[in-house]
């Protein structure tokens, strides 16, 4: 190299360090990475059709919940039990595209316990064999299983609301227990705000609909499994609320913003429109 280019450098070498130095620590964070949050289940947390509108799964409103650096994929289907979910191969497709730091909410028991229906019933044994294999495939790929209890029936008698998941509840806690994974006991929360809305008022989180009050249902419905949109929402809450109270990591500081006060929130394909000329 000439001696006089070993002159300039030396001369505007701090400044050349200074001025990458700034450029670093002015850059703009790199965005965190996305998670999906994979649901698997029946059709209590299922999406819903058009046709079946207003019954509404509480996985329909979960993503709400988040920030845009969460994506749920709810696979929950209708009528599904552990042992028919892995029969029909819903499982392992989640298996083989899960990324370290996803996660995995399992929330089963309603079919598995239907023994009026043997196509799908399950017995707790295999019911808990069942969920310990999606645990430990979960966690085999680095990601993050989450046990649930089944989520209550409305059943009240004398005014209580009563369990009526006993056997696979208990399983789906002791499984939790024996091989740590973190539990949303959302059998206990539900039926807890089942009895604070109270035996009349609790028909709102459900679908129950009389004569002519929707199209879908024109001689009413009387379903006290299925939600409604507002108990569906209320159900996606308290699931929310135990993510955040267990602090689950990478999930927990995921939470969506409440808007400013005052604000007014865009309608509908708002962000995509443009103005128009008068």
């Amino acid at each position: 190299m000439p001696t006089h280019h070993r002159v300039l450098l030396r001369r505007f070498w701090p400044l050349s360090l200074l001025l990458l130095l700034l450029a670093a620590f002015t850059a703009p964070p790199a965005p965190p990475k996305k998670l999906k949050l994979y649901l698997i289940g029946d059709s209590t947390i299922a999406q819903k059709v058009r046709q079946t509108f207003p019954e509404t799964g509480w996985g329909m409103p979960l993503g709400t919940f988040f920030d845009t650096t969460v994506v749920v994929d709810n696979r929950a289907q209708n009528g599904r039990s552990t042992r028919t979910f892995l029969a029909e191969n819903r499982w392992q497709p989640i298996v083989d595209a899960l990324q370290p730091g996803d996660y995995v909410l399992i929330q089963f028991g309603h079919n598995d316990e239907s023994e009026a229906h043997p196509d799908r019933y399950t017995s707790p044994a295999d019911y808990r064999r069942n969920l310990l294999k999606f645990v430990q495939e979960t966690r085999a790929k680095k990601a993050y299983p989450v046990l649930i209890t089944p989520v209550t029936r409305r059943k009240f008698k004398d005014g209580r609301q009563q369990e009526t998941h006993v056997a696979y509840s208990a399983a789906t806690a002791e499984l939790a227990k024996a091989e740590r994974v973190p539990l949303i006991d959302l059998d206990k929360l539900s039926r807890e705000l089942l009895q604070q809305f109270g035996e009349e008022n609790s028909k709102l989180l459900f679908l129950q609909l009389a004569p002519g009050d929707h199209p879908n249902y024109p001689y009413g419905r009387q379903d006290n499994t299925h939600f409604s949109e507002l108990g569906a929402r209320k159900m996606a809450q308290l699931v929310v609320g135990e993510i955040k109270a267990q602090q689950l990591p990478l999930l927990s500081e995921r939470m969506a913003q409440p808007l400013p006060k005052n604000a007014v929130p865009p309608a509908a394909g708002a962000k995509d429109a443009q103005p128009t000329t008068p």
